[in-house]
């Protein structure tokens, strides 16, 4: 009989033939970057071409060149091998820079959104993994670093709690300290957030993996002691 093994990681790693002259059968197992049900993704299809530009309105005023170089590259690595079966499995390379960290500590200093973050106490909308999820996505946006502004931290903010939280009511405190009372604001925030998530090639998925590594860069940062693990 057959001894199963797990295999150590290697990139681009095509299936040989055994001893016995068989080819291998190999099984794929591939991580989405995100559902491909999302309600975005039907009423604006992705771009015909890689090299398409993008025209940013209000907050995106600058057109831009799609960076496929910013973006989250797939790699293959064998997670087990049964005999003449190989399976693969496709990870996600994150490819967050120290610049998206930077850029990230900026917005920590901006005095709406410390005040955002002193008053989500009970880490509804702003935990430890939800932040992380801002920075992953200010790496997949392509914008450069000086584009950054007070409203993409709160659209990354919102989108990290449209992927990962059940309970989607808490994220709505996020218009009035954007926005005050004004209401009428809130639709250029939708059509901002649709660019946004367009810019990052609709890559909207981040895995805990992707979190812990992010925190892991700077981990005294006071942000990453918001664990919803150690409230009261």
């Amino acid at each position: 009989m057959a001894n199963c093994q797990p295999s150590s990681q290697f990139e681009d790693q095509s299936p040989q033939p055994s001893s016995s002259g068989h080819p291998l059968e190999v099984t794929v197992n591939e991580e989405s970057p995100g559902p491909s049900s999302a309600p975005w993704a039907s009423s604006c299809p992705l771009p015909p071409c890689p090299g398409w530009k993008r025209k940013w309105s209000v907050a995106f005023q600058e057109e831009v060149e799609d960076k496929t170089a910013a973006e989250a590259e797939d790699t293959w690595v064998v997670e087990s091998l049964c005999g003449l079966k190989m399976k693969l499995k496709r990870h996600q390379v994150s490819v967050v820079l120290p610049e998206h960290h930077e850029i990230f500590k900026r917005m920590l200093e901006d005095p709406v959104i410390k005040r955002f973050l002193a008053w989500d106490k009970n880490l509804k909308v702003s935990d430890k993994y939800l932040l992380s999820m801002v920075i992953a996505y200010f790496s997949r946006a392509g914008l450069f670093s000086w584009q950054y502004q007070r409203i993409h931290f709160f659209i990354a903010l919102y989108l990290a709690n449209d992927m990962e939280e059940d309970n989607q009511a808490p994220k709505q405190s996020i218009f009035p300290f954007l926005y005050g009372k004004n209401r009428a604001q809130r639709p250029s925030f939708h059509r901002l957030r649709f660019q946004f998530i367009r810019s990052m090639g609709w890559k909207t998925r981040v895995t805990r993996e992707e979190c812990e590594k992010i925190q892991a860069f700077d981990p005294e940062l006071w942000v990453w002691g918001r664990d919803r693990a150690l409230l009261p």
